[in-house]
């Protein structure tokens, strides 16, 4: 089993205005709504390269409603936990000669409402994989990643880990089946810039050193890095194409990348099917699918 909790999710409302500006009244020119949040894109992914998971996390309200709706048209096991107080965020992405971004705040999540969420955590077991990824709401513990893979400890379950600075840093000791920072964030941690693959290798290293078992950098254009447990390091420049949406395509890599080891078991694969996916979200105006991964990965 595939779980991925997303701890905030929202409704992606997606606008396109031509010339923006503020104090009159702009009209779009284009307009979409989708569901939200790094651990469901993970989830969509999945379900579009043919494996099915299960999406956790916190919903409250109409807008939570129509969220689980739209994870659940996505061939995903909407599991959340319905939150009483408050509603699921909109995130408004304003799309013009700026790129502008509205987001929203979420429902206010109780103790019994994180109670909820160790019940169904507490089914994982050997073999199964989890995905914790994205912000933690200021409603939530700020250390809710290390109570989840405390809870874990022993239990047999790969826990994969795509957070931000603190967020995993403060993980590694746990030893993280697989934490995937971009080149930028990689940087932050060790207070550097990198920009070639090459100078991203020692410092994935330094994740293992400091507890990752595995770590996949994703890099945008320049394409991307993974670091194994088993000593093996693979590098590869970005397939070429047009991007038209960078959202998600992070999220895609780490679906891309389970799905390549869950088929055939091999770090390489699951290196390449990652860095294809993230390519396939960043070319469309949708989500990676499995004919466009495969398209990529040919090509490559």
């Amino acid at each position: 089993m595939i779980c991925t909790v997303t701890f905030n999710p929202s409704i992606d409302y997606i606008v396109r205005v031509d010339d923006m500006r503020l104090g009159v009244i702009n009209r779009t020119t284009y307009e979409q709504a989708l569901p939200g949040g790094k651990g469901i894109n993970v989830s969509i992914v999945l379900g579009n390269l043919g494996h099915k998971s299960r999406a956790l996390g916190f919903l409250a309200g109409f807008t939570g409603a129509e969220i689980a709706r739209l994870v659940s048209e996505g061939g995903v096991d909407a599991d959340f936990i319905q939150v009483d107080e408050g509603m699921s965020r909109i995130n408004a992405k304003i799309k013009s000669n700026e790129e502008t971004e509205l987001n929203g705040q979420g429902p206010k999540i109780t103790e019994a409402n994180i109670k909820e969420l160790y019940a169904k955590l507490d089914a994982l077991g050997e073999g199964d994989t989890l995905v914790i990824s994205g912000s933690v709401p200021n409603t939530l513990p700020g250390d809710m990643y290390e109570r989840i893979m405390e809870r874990l400890a022993g239990r047999g379950v790969r826990i994969v880990v795509d957070a931000e600075r603190d967020l995993l840093t403060k993980v590694l000791p746990l030893r993280p089946f697989l934490v995937k920072p971009n080149n930028f964030e990689l940087g932050e941690i060790f207070g550097v810039e990198l920009k070639t693959r090459d100078e991203v290798i020692p410092y994935a290293k330094k994740l293992q050193e400091r507890g990752a078992q595995n770590v996949l950098v994703s890099m945008a254009g320049e394409g991307g890095v993974f670091v194994g447990d088993d000593g093996s390091v693979f590098q590869s420049p970005a397939a070429k194409g047009t991007v038209v949406n960078s959202v998600g395509a992070g999220d895609s890599s780490v679906a891309g990348f389970l799905a390549g080891l869950i088929e055939t078991g091999s770090y390489e694969t699951a290196f390449k099917m990652g860095l294809a996916a993230g390519s396939a979200s960043a070319f469309s105006d949708h989500l990676a699918r499995r004919d466009e991964v495969e398209a990529l990965m040919a090509a490559n």
